[in-house]
């Protein structure tokens, strides 16, 4: 039964997205406003197909430029974040050069890094900048790599270094650009429940695509293991305002990722109200109540709660 649910899913993605791509491909090449739409419409679409059920807590910031700083664990993150919200990625080279993954992503628009090559930081910092500085909303794995899940690493300042020529002002070729604050929102993903129940540490591999494993069949694996619960949850922005805060953002946005992710993964109440600053969490109430302050809080496929939002650029 579990085989025949893979190969139901597998038939169903491959249906759907080819000609879905053809159209993606047209929009990113006459600049239509519905290659970001789309995305997020076909992202949807895959969780609830695969049996993924997203829960947010709190919203997308409305500040710009804005990039979101979260923690990674799995290649399904991709599919989770882009269904609650119209986004890009920063990505690995490798990632491009990936059969169907890459094509997807290049789609999708991302930007992709060359870690080995040094040279070519200033000219992807300069791409990232101009995106953010005309309102594209881009997410960056701040560990710099995927864990296992069950803890959040440390966030690496140097990867925000992006954030920071935007703060300077001027882009690589020394470009003029809309000088500081750059916005960093910390974003906690946490993979809790299997097929209803909690998965806790020893099924969390299920999920958590992380060190020497290969892609096909963790790929595999996850889609015969049926429905799975993850909660989204989107912390304070924070603003970067000058050109050396880095290092002090990339700390406070792995605080805060870890303060959302850890409850939530070890169910201790509403992860988003313990990570806010004291003089707002008694405004959060008990846990799992409705709102706090503009940030919604949904249970499901909560795509409507932050799409609702107009979007920018």
């Amino acid at each position: 039964m579990q085989t025949l649910r893979a190969l139901f899913i597998i038939c169903v993605l491959v249906i759907v997205t080819a000609p879905l791509m053809v159209l993606q491909l047209l929009f990113v090449l006459t600049g239509a406003r519905a290659a970001k739409s789309l995305p997020v419409w076909w992202h949807g679409f895959v969780c609830r197909l695969i049996g993924v059920r997203v829960s947010v807590e709190g919203a997308l910031a409305e500040e710009r430029p804005l990039l979101i700083a979260a923690n990674h664990v799995s290649w399904l993150d991709i599919n989770v974040l882009s269904s609650v919200a119209p986004v890009s990625f920063i990505a690995k080279r490798e990632v491009a050069g990936w059969p169907v993954f890459g094509w997807l992503a290049k789609l999708q628009r991302s930007v992709f890094v060359d870690r080995e090559r040094r040279s070519a930081t200033a000219r992807v910092n300069s791409e990232i900048a101009t995106r953010l500085n005309a309102g594209d909303v881009m997410v960056l794995f701040a560990e710099g790599t995927s864990s296992d899940g069950n803890d959040v690493l440390p966030f690496r300042s140097a990867l925000l270094g992006v954030a920071q020529d935007l703060v300077r002002g001027s882009d690589a070729d020394g470009a003029e650009m809309a000088a500081g604050p750059v916005y960093v929102q910390p974003v906690a993903l946490a993979y809790i429940r299997l097929n209803g129940l909690p998965m806790g540490r020893q099924h969390r591999p299920i999920v958590a695509w992380h060190g020497d494993i290969d892609l096909g069949p963790h790929l595999w694996r996850l889609l015969r293991a049926g429905s799975i619960d993850v909660t989204v949850s989107f912390g304070d922005p924070l603003a970067l305002t000058d050109a050396g805060g880095r290092k002090r953002v990339a700390r406070d946005a792995e605080r805060s990722v870890r303060g959302m992710a850890i409850p939530t993964l070890t169910g201790r109440g509403n992860a988003w109200a313990q990570a806010l600053p004291p003089a707002r969490q008694a405004d959060a109430g008990p846990a799992g109540a409705g709102t706090v302050g503009t940030g919604n809080v949904a249970t499901g496929h909560a795509r409507t709660a932050l799409s609702a939002k107009p979007e920018t650029g």
